[in-house]
């Protein structure tokens, strides 16, 4: 398909590029910005104007629910989901059913992806078989098949020297480790330590269950020289120990979710279940400098940590519900809404969402490395058209998710996704 995106204002936080400008599309690839080449005929010309024209969002952590949990959600609602958001490429942790353990699983999931002409998947591979923590999987073959990464998803590796021989396997190859920093005894709570937990009487977990497990994991990368991404980090020690790691010299990249960037523990209410999320909570001193590591680029993305639950495992106990949230359709608004708030630049909001994660996945994307999270004359053709002066008020039951349970009920979040761009391909269209 030939398509033409007519007089949007082109901003690619990638190259510092803010301009009106037009967008000639064709063959999967962008021919051209600005003036279309000559003798090009579009069979769909989409109106930007008064739009802006971004690159397709990158969302670092998206569960699709399949293979194994179709029942909460599957391939064609996820990224129906994830293109109605803006969203082109979603990283998938490897904790589906079967584990994404053997390179056959991942090329059936990529296969199913590809046949649908939405957003990219792109895989994360178990670090261990079964992420059981013991055995090490083939990270080579498991490359080979799609894999961008390898990590243990919310199964912690116990054993420490297990962790420091997956460093070693997976330096020795140039792959990327990605771990939520969590200690595995003092995790186990529902919800964050402090003062609110103790009067619900909700067992807690503390800011030194992150801040343990990080001191492990820079300890084991200053002897291997790995390269680790820290997935959803939730305390301010946590921020101002990666900070450090990064002023070091290590090779860390890390991300946030977009709940732990609104929301404080308060949001729990009283015992709302839609609150039970991995990592939990915090107070709102955590949320001040997550708000403001995102701002100075010491976080490197914003994540919609998207993980549709089942309406039977919400509609339990808090503590006794399955933790999580449909997030992805909010990703673009979450971001935006903090850059209201915080007065911070629109190309820095988008820069977490498209130009941050792509650096985060580097090589991994292998030809894709130079085109994905940003407009490049040549590059894939991933692009939204976003109107900034619409608005999303998120209400579960009209989201596009077969998940229908989110914290941000109600909330008014700014901007609205008009088209998606996937491949080339008009993927969404409002």
């Amino acid at each position: 398909m030939k398509l033409l995106i007519q007089g949007g204002r082109v901003l690619d936080p990638s190259s510092g590029r803010d301009e009106v400008a037009d967008i000639a599309v064709g063959a999967g690839r962008i021919l051209a910005i600005g003036a279309a080449t000559a003798g090009f005929e579009a069979d769909r010309v989409v109106d930007a104007q008064g739009c802006w024209v971004v690159p397709g969002l990158v969302d670092l952590c998206a569960r699709l629910k399949e293979p194994g949990f179709e029942h909460e959600g599957m391939l064609e609602s996820e990224m129906a989901a994830a293109v109605a958001g803006g969203v082109t490429s979603l990283v998938c942790p490897p904790d589906t059913d079967p584990v994404l353990d053997e390179a056959g699983l991942v090329e059936m999931l990529k296969f199913r992806a590809e046949r649908l002409n939405q957003a990219r998947v792109l895989p994360l591979g178990a670090l261990t078989r079964g992420l059981n923590g013991e055995v090490l999987t083939e990270m080579v073959q498991l490359t080979d098949s799609g894999c961008v990464g390898f990590g243990q998803a919310e199964r912690p590796i116990v054993n420490t020297q297990v962790l420091q021989r997956a460093l070693q396997y997976a330096a020795t190859f140039g792959h990327t480790v990605w771990l939520r920093p969590q200690d595995p005894w003092l995790g186990q709570g529902v919800a964050a330590s402090g003062a609110l937990a103790t009067r619900m009487g909700l067992s807690g977990v503390s800011v030194a269950a992150e801040v343990i497990a990080l001191h492990t994991i820079f300890a084991l990368l200053r002897s291997t020289r790995a390269r680790v991404h820290l997935c959803r980090i939730s305390s301010a020690e946590g921020l101002t120990l990666v900070r450090a790691a990064k002023a070091e010299g290590l090779a860390v990249t890390c991300d946030v979710s977009i709940h732990n960037l609104h929301l404080i523990d308060v949001d729990m209410g009283f015992y709302d279940s839609r609150a039970h999320l991995q990592p939990p909570l915090r107070q709102d001193k955590d949320r001040q400098a997550l708000r403001a590591g995102l701002a100075d680029g010491s976080i490197d993305a914003l994540v919609s940590d998207h993980n549709p639950v089942q309406p039977d495992a919400k509609a339990q106990t808090f503590a006794e519900s399955e933790p999580g949230a449909t997030a992805v359709e909010m990703l673009l608004g979450a971001a935006l809404k903090w850059a209201q708030q915080d007065g911070v630049d629109t190309m820095q909001a988008l820069r977490v969402l498209t130009q941050g994660p792509a650096h985060v996945l580097g090589a991994s994307l292998g030809s894709l490395q130079s085109s994905v999270g940003r407009l490049v004359e040549g590059g894939v053709a991933d692009i939204a058209v976003i109107d900034p002066s619409g608005e999303m008020t998120v209400d579960a039951s009209c989201l596009r998710s077969q998940g229908m349970h989110t914290p941000f009920e109600g909330w008014a979040l700014p901007a609205q996704v008009r088209c998606t761009v996937a491949n080339g391909q008009v993927a969404f269209s409002a």
